[in-house]
């Protein structure tokens, strides 16, 4: 069956059917003979797959993750019903990886990612052998009859329905699937974002948060962003004349969401938009390429003017990088750090000025630069955390802070209510997709920043100087063979390899380096500091080797193009 580049399904358990007649046991035999039975036409084609912040991911254009969907929808339906039949949401995407991958992830009832401790559950349901998969669905069931899952007979009386609906949710069209009475329904949503997903399913959870479509996802951002305008116009500050940016949607759906939301900004922002789909699926544009090759994107017809503001999207619309094109001609990135460092400010100014005692701190990862860090530290005297790489990192440690602020630029919405009482806070809030990072809520947060400050690319370029960095990929056998410790900035296995990039480090002039284990592929990343341009990529082609050498690398050594 063919595998959609990016489709999803919100799979909605409802609760009803007759009071349960039979044993416990027979009830969970006949949810296992639900799952099996479909099981036989979506056989298991390979090894062990692990379910990570990025949910499963690996090619798919040799049908290698249709049992893998199959699965997911049994999971889908497993979750909902843990959670007393409350929306959940399954989303099938390739993010920022070529078009070639593909991956499917759940989403929670409130728009967070699926919990750690149901990592090992998803894991487990896919790796089953077909052989063995009856048994792994007993024992799965009857371990959550024991604690959440299970409260009621009736509960599990309808879960062979359940089960066999989130099935059905994840299917490609035209199986011929038993159309059973659903007590488990799917609604299909098609082609989205991430974020409109995380988006969607919050609202259908919790209505106050929003409409639950793709026009109450873009009326929010939208209205929120008008309304900031008008305000600022009637201030009369903020600069004259009419904003543009141009994006760069990495020939992914962030395009359509663009077009969306485009006609609803009025002359208050003009959307630019450039590879909207006529090319491949982030090769050679998009948020990942951009960032780790810092140049600027192709695409047909690209021209980049002086002063002009771009932003990349990645293939899923929930990264963003932006960037420009200085006076003498040359790159220059704005990445998530400069994204951070801008809302947490504008934030904080208001809170100050309200004089409000707020314990406001910003989240970021060992790749964030290091003179990023001093700046918020020094300048604007914010509490800094490091915690290792993804996003469930990031959003769990933001939640210690009355506001957090963290790579993606998303701010938690524990303390909204306080912020409402602040000007304009509340319109604020609203433009942030509070549920996950999401490059068109970052997109509009940041243009209004930069029109309240009255600021270009440049200017907000100069508030600090990143110092000169590269990232590097190097593969390897197995990425598992590499493990670190300290937020990912020390490495633990192979051994030796730390060793060796102390001795690297400690040569460079403000030089920093580390490695990590790439969440979807069989690389490792690198990526290194230095005072100069040169000096970092120097450390970064060095450490690279070290890896290839020590951590079984593939293939040719890494190179800086």
């Amino acid at each position: 069956p063919a595998i959609f580049p990016v489709d999803s399904t919100v799979a909605q358990q409802k609760l009803g059917g007759a009071a349960a007649t039979s044993l416990v046991d027979a009830l969970v035999n006949s949810v296992c003979q639900t799952a099996c039975s479909g099981a036989y036409r979506h056989p298991q084609l390979h090894g062990h797959v692990a379910y990570g912040t990025a949910g499963f991911r690996m090619r798919a254009d040799a049908g290698q993750m249709d049992y893998i969907m199959f699965r997911m929808g049994v999971l889908a339906a497993l979750r909902s019903r843990s959670l007393h039949g409350q929306a959940v949401g399954v989303m099938v995407t390739a993010s920022h990886n070529p078009e070639h991958d593909n991956g499917v992830k759940l989403v929670e009832p409130n728009g967070d990612m699926l919990p750690v401790e149901w990592e090992p559950i998803a894991s487990g349901l896919v790796n089953a052998l077909d052989t063995e998969l009856r048994n792994h669905l007993h024992v799965l069931l009857s371990t959550l009859h024991d604690s959440e899952f299970i409260t009621t007979a009736q509960f599990v009386a309808s879960l062979a329905e359940a089960v066999a609906a989130g099935v059905r949710a994840c299917n490609p069209a035209g199986t011929d699937e038993a159309d059973d009475e659903q007590l488990a329904v799917a609604e299909q949503l098609g082609v989205l974002t991430t974020p409109q997903l995380h988006y969607i399913v919050a609202c259908t959870n919790n209505p106050a948060y929003g409409r639950p479509s793709l026009s109450g996802y873009a009326e929010k951002l939208a209205g929120a962003f008008v309304r900031l305008a008008e305000r600022r116009s009637l201030k009369g500050g903020g600069g004259a004349g009419p904003r543009s940016v141009h994006i760069d949607a990495a020939n992914g759906v962030g395009a359509g969401a663009l077009a969306q939301l485009a006609p609803l900004l009025g002359e208050h922002l003009r959307l630019v938009v450039h590879n909207s789909g006529d090319g491949e699926l982030n090769y050679r544009c998009g948020a990942d390429f951009v960032k780790v090759q810092m140049r600027f994107p192709e695409g047909r017809g690209l021209q980049f003017e002086p002063g002009q503001r771009w932003a990349s999207f990645d293939g899923d619309a929930d990264r963003i990088i932006y960037f420009y094109c200085d006076s003498e001609g040359q790159f220059q990135m704005l990445d998530g750090d400069k994204q951070a460092a801008l809302l947490a400010a504008y934030l904080i100014g208001r809170i100050r000025a309200a004089g409000l005692n707020l314990n406001t701190g910003l989240v970021q990862t060992a790749y964030a630069n290091a003179e990023s860090t001093r700046y918020l530290a020094e300048q604007l005297g914010v509490a800094v955390a490091c915690v290792p790489t993804g996003v469930k990192h990031l959003h769990k440690r933001a939640k210690d802070f009355d506001i957090g602020v963290y790579f993606e630029a998303n701010v938690r919405a524990r303390l909204a209510r306080k912020l409402k009482r602040l000007e304009n806070c509340g319109l604020v809030m609203d433009l942030i997709n509070e549920t996950v990072g999401d490059a068109v809520s970052v997109l509009l947060a940041v243009e209004h920043a930069l029109a309240e400050a009255g600021w270009g690319a440049a200017e907000w370029n100069a508030c600090y100087t990143d110092l000169p960095s590269r990232q590097l990929k190097v593969s390897v056998a197995n990425r598992s063979a590499v493990t670190t410790t300290d937020a990912e900035r020390r490495c633990v296995l192979p051994e030796g390899l730390q060793p060796v990039i102390d001795d690297l480090v400690a040569a460079t002039q403000r030089g920093r380096a580390f490695v990590r284990p790439s969440g979807t592929e069989d690389v490792v990343r690198v990526y290194a500091e230095g005072a100069t341009r040169e000096l970092a990529d120097q450390l970064a082609l060095q450490v690279a080797e070290a890896v290839h050498r020590l951590a079984a690398g593939v293939g040719p050594l890494p190179s800086i193009e």
